[in-house]
């Protein structure tokens, strides 16, 4: 590398990145809904998630950023075709004006280059394509209703062919009906005049390249590549390029080494409101690759529902919490719907963090709006550490 590398405090980075990531957000004007849409694709993907102890991890993930986002937003941009569903690390929606750079994956699936999900069974897939060409859009229960007249359209192999035409890219999801998906012909989906060429590797590897650093400020070649296959050699050949025409800047945070976009650098000169405190989702971008958010943050995080019960530390769905820009405390909650009880089963500060009673008042004041997002009018807390927390959230009204 010829060119100079840059140096940001760990404070400095952590700024950057969430500055980037537009956390917390800061006051908007004009349309709600425009908003939502600048968020998908200043992000470039939301995760979606079937877990329901509290609202819905893409609700979620937009209503931190969006105060003014409605649970309608989502389905009012996919039916004006600005927003669709693919896969990013996961199941995602993803900004329409994206959709030509998922071909490369679509493309690899589809020639064998990356392995499939599932046996491909070319009979069914065609079928299911026939099907929906001549009576539109269908939900996998449509297919299903007739297992008990064809062994061929029974549950499992449905389900298979179906998600091996939609990651290939022949079907799309053109709605969601109770969560549930409903499948239609691409052609039927995209909006005309989309630019649908495929883009070249150079353009291709940019594209990821660019989004990366400009949702999250900055980045490393493995976070960049994250869960992509056969591709990270590019990348980082492709980075080096771009740090020596100037395209982009390496940074270095505590002797590890990020590239950053240059024009990035500005937000740090602009103000962050770390006295707002998020009560993040789990899949929420910030967090989402847990390696870097330790680095960064030095939060050391992992999702426990996946893990047997005996072998939990803090919880079920525990939700990380960012307050005076630093990650420093999780709750573990879940959403009593028949009662609307917003239970608190464990709230843990960190143990470096001794600000408690600010803290505390900055959780009160979040938590009021995170039980009117969650459609609660009460708080029930059972246990928090240190104790002491218990005690000053009595002292506050909710809702």
């Amino acid at each position: 590398m010829t060119k100079d590398m840059h140096s940001l405090s760990i404070n400095e980075a952590r700024k950057l990145v969430l500055m980037s990531q537009r956390i917390p957000p800061t006051l908007k004007t004009g349309n709600s809904i425009d908003d939502t849409l600048s968020t998908i694709e200043n992000l470039g993907y939301i995760q979606i998630d079937t877990i329901s102890a509290i609202e819905r991890a893409h609700h979620h993930t937009l209503w931190n950023r969006n105060p003014r986002y409605n649970s309608t937003h989502l389905d009012k941009l996919i039916s004006e075709k600005q927003v669709f569903e693919y896969w990013s690390h996961a199941a995602a929606f993803l900004p329409m004006k994206d959709y030509r750079y998922t071909l490369p994956r679509k493309e690899a699936i589809k020639s064998g280059q990356e392995k499939h999900w599932y046996l491909r069974d070319e009979l069914l897939m065609k079928s299911i394509l026939n099907r929906i060409a001549n009576e539109g859009p269908l939900m996998i229960k449509d297919f299903e209703s007739l297992g008990k007249k064809s062994e061929n359209w029974s549950s499992q192999p449905i389900r298979q062919a179906l998600g091996n035409l939609f990651m290939e890219g022949d079907l799309m999801i053109s709605s969601r009906r109770n969560f549930h998906k409903v499948f239609d012909l691409r052609e039927n989906v995209l909006p005309d005049n989309l630019d649908c060429t495929m883009p070249s590797q150079e353009e291709y590897l940019r594209f990821l390249i660019t989004r990366f650093l400009q949702a999250n400020g900055l980045g490393q070649a493995s976070e960049i590549t994250y869960l992509l296959k056969n591709i990270k050699s590019s990348v980082i050949t492709t980075l080096q390029e771009m740090v020596l025409v100037g395209e982009l800047l390496q940074i270095k945070v505590e002797d590890i080494s990020y590239y950053a976009l240059p024009s990035s650098l500005e937000l740090l000169s602009k103000p962050l409101s770390i006295s707002k405190l998020k009560i993040l989702s789990p899949f929420d971008n910030l967090i989402i690759q847990r390696k870097r958010t330790k680095a960064l943050f030095g939060f050391d995080y992992l999702l426990e529902c996946y893990v047997p019960e005996s072998k939990r530390k803090f919880g079920y769905f525990v939700l990380p919490i960012l307050w005076d820009g630093k990650l420093v405390a999780r709750m573990d909650s879940k959403v009593d719907r028949k009662q609307s009880v917003l239970n608190i089963h464990n709230l843990i500060l960190e143990p470096e963090i001794k600000k408690t009673e600010a803290f505390v008042q900055a959780l009160a004041k979040e938590l009021n709006s995170f039980m009117l997002f969650n459609n609660c009018n009460s708080l029930t807390v059972h246990i928090t550490n240190p104790h002491k927390i218990k005690l000053l959230l009595k002292e506050f009204t909710f809702c």
